[in-house]
């Protein structure tokens, strides 16, 4: 009796493990295949975001252009020039802006003491966490410190640590401001014994990057010695007119807005290149390249390079000296500074641009169009000639916050937790004392109180790339249907499906696994041939007029941004409003620059029309506001998934 009742038991506990391993196999693979399809989800997103860097960069080949014809078509070319160039006029003084405003009694948002203390900072966040805005007038004399600050700093800021006092390191926060709450919350506000080195590209994709600006700024001012501030990529004013920051200046601080980007620009140009902690770990925002010479660029003028995407150019007799005869209010004497040198611009290229790759070697960096890739024996050999042992760089999102490669010679570090969705990844900072290893604390940020379940997360996120990759694919319509139509000799309306990838990837360039995204963007047969129109069946363009051709607003949709960006440099005044002529003459540079192949008589007959008001102007603002995107099955998805 006993012996069977033993036995019995046996066979369950048996039936019970077997069971639980079933279960757990089950779970492990199900995990793999979320986290698979969040890996696809990020790949998707850091694609797109590569794309659009590479057309920015590409920017600078059509103002070069530009260059070459501007004067013939627009009275004041100078402006132009200076503005890409960084040839300033003159440099801002506080003075032309003291007493021009002033703060009102019933002003309620946080209100500073100058010379600036620790209580300042603990003022400006807590004036922040209320949702004020801080004073215009605090602003400009906060920006005018820390551009003089900033002029007295080397281009390497030399950082020493002890066993009892560290440093922390963050990587981009992009306006991310609950972010870097909970940072200070987590590890504590900026001090004598709390240093912290910020590694870039502060602005932009967030909606709070003057915030973080004016917070950083004031830690600096308070503690120089102990708060370090490197540039990034994203510090440049023609990265902010595509990614958000100059609009949201503009948008909170109105008609002070003009004047706060114009010192902003003079700031990024003095903002320190990168930090060196203890000799031996070098900290800049992007990578190095096989010429990285540390040495040459302890040495050379960093504040010349208003924009790093604008390459050094050869200035032609006749610009310099039509620049020299221009008379401003406050000089008469204008000369223009010598330009950047080519291997000083290549330099400063690299270490705000340039991404580790796991392959050997050094080679251009293809999918931003900027900067290098280098690989782990390219690491070895640059950290070898300058006696350093640690690389710490930002400038990718990773997953979790931060990533070790080349040996561990390499860390990528990113505080901007949820950069391309709700979920999306985790941010993360670095904890380095002499003599110890790295340690890395990780955290996201979540409206809620409790973590979502993964699947709900994965889902999200992948709404969230499809949605954007989709736009993507709506603005090639016509190029993506000639394509499959070449590729389609039976007129049937398929292709097979590696056909049809191969025409995604033609077109887009992307270098995205189109096979096993087909099944989210097109409709397939029994015979797995794929319906290939059906991936622009559930997204289309919104027409602002409903005469124009398809071809024509596809057109400006897909150039929307590089327009708006050239139409912005040239509004000098910040209006938003171009004159018509200026319109016509600045489209006929970009199309026969772009080569696009669309008649100029379409473009003006467009812009004419919207030209509501008749008075020979166009708001250029509302004008590309008018090209959007329209999702058939919106109403379908989540209506809380909040969209990158």
């Amino acid at each position: 009796m006993g012996c069977a009742t033993s036995s019995t038991k046996t066979k369950e506990s048996q039936t019970v493990l077997a069971a639980t391993l079933i279960i757990q196999n089950w779970y492990r693979r199900y995990r793999a295949q979320l986290k698979t399809r969040e890996l696809s989800a990020l790949n998707i997103f850091q694609s797109i975001e590569y794309a659009d860097e590479q057309s920015q960069l590409q920017l600078s080949n059509f103002f070069r252009f530009v260059l070459e014809h501007y004067r013939h078509i627009h009275e004041k070319d100078h402006k132009l020039f200076n503005r890409l160039f960084g040839c300033s006029l003159y440099d801002s003084n506080r003075l032309d802006h003291r007493g021009l405003f002033e703060v009102a009694e019933c002003y309620g948002g946080p209100q500073l003491q100058f010379p600036l203390t620790f209580t300042d900072i603990y003022v400006l966040i807590e004036g922040y966490k209320k949702r004020k805005l801080l004073h215009a007038c605090y602003v400009l004399e906060i920006l005018f410190e820390t551009k003089e600050a900033l002029k007295q700093m080397p281009n390497f800021n030399l950082v020493n640590t002890s066993a009892s006092k560290g440093v922390t390191v963050c990587g981009d926060l992009h306006g991310k401001l609950n972010d870097l709450f909970l940072i200070f919350y987590k590890n504590g506000l900026p001090s004598e014994n709390n240093a912290y080195i910020f590694n870039g590209d502060f602005v932009d994709r967030g909606n709070n990057s003057m915030e973080i600006l004016m917070i950083l700024f004031v830690s600096f001012l308070v503690y120089p010695n102990d708060v370090h501030l490197n540039r990034g990529n994203h510090e440049d004013f023609l990265m902010n007119m595509r990614y958000g920051f100059t609009k949201e200046v503009m948008r909170k601080y109105k008609i002070y807005g003009k004047r706060i980007l114009q010192i902003l620009e003079e700031i990024y140009a003095w903002l320190p290149l990168g930090t060196i902690i203890d000799k031996e770990i070098l900290v800049i925002h992007g990578g190095i390249s096989e010429s990285t010479d540390l040495n040459f660029l302890h040495c050379i003028s960093r504040n010349k390079m208003k924009s790093v995407l604008m390459s050094p150019i050869q200035m032609r007799g006749g610009h310099v000296n039509e620049l020299k005869k221009h008379k401003g209010d406050r000089t008469t004497n204008l000369s223009l500074p010598e330009a950047v040198a080519q291997n000083e611009w290549r330099q400063v290229t690299d270490i705000l641009w340039s991404d580790p790759r796991c392959k050997r070697g050094c080679y251009p960096n293809t999918s931003r169009g900027g900067g290098c890739y280098f690989g782990p024996d390219i690491t070895a050999n640059i950290l070898s000639k300058f006696q350093l042992k640690l690389l710490i760089r930002s400038h990718e999102c990773k997953p979790e916050g931060y990533e070790i490669c080349h040996d561990g010679k390499v860390i990528t570090v990113f505080s901007a937790s949820n950069y391309y969705a709700e979920g999306s990844n985790r941010g993360a900072y670095i904890k380095l004392k002499r003599g110890k290893p790295p340690r890395f604390f990780q955290y996201q940020v979540t409206k809620t109180t409790r973590s979502r379940p993964l699947y709900q997360r994965v889902n999200t996120i992948e709404i969230s790339a499809i949605r954007i990759l989709k736009e993507k694919i709506i603005s090639r319509k016509t190029d993506l249907t000639n394509d499959f139509q070449l590729q389609d000799r039976d007129k049937s309306g398929k292709l097979s499906l590696g056909q049809w990838a191969l025409s995604m990837e033609n077109v887009l360039g992307l270098n995205l696994p189109w096979r096993s995204l087909s099944s989210r963007l097109v409709t397939t047969d029994k015979d797995g041939n794929v319906d290939y129109m059906s991936c622009f069946s559930d997204i289309h363009i919104q027409k602002p007029v409903k005469e124009a051709q398809s071809a024509l607003i596809e057109t400006l949709y897909r150039y929307r941004s590089d327009l708006q960006i050239i139409f912005d440099v040239i509004d000098t005044d910040h209006s938003g409003l171009i004159s018509m002529e200026e319109f016509h003459s600045m489209w006929k540079l970009f199309r026969i620059h772009y080569q696009v192949p669309i008649d100029d008589y379409q473009v003006d007959e467009l812009a004419e029309r919207m030209d509501l008001n008749n008075d020979g102007s166009i708001d250029f603002n509302e004008f590309f506001k008018a090209f959007s995107v329209v999702h058939k099955f919106d109403k379908l998805n989540n209506p809380d998934t909040k969209f990158a």
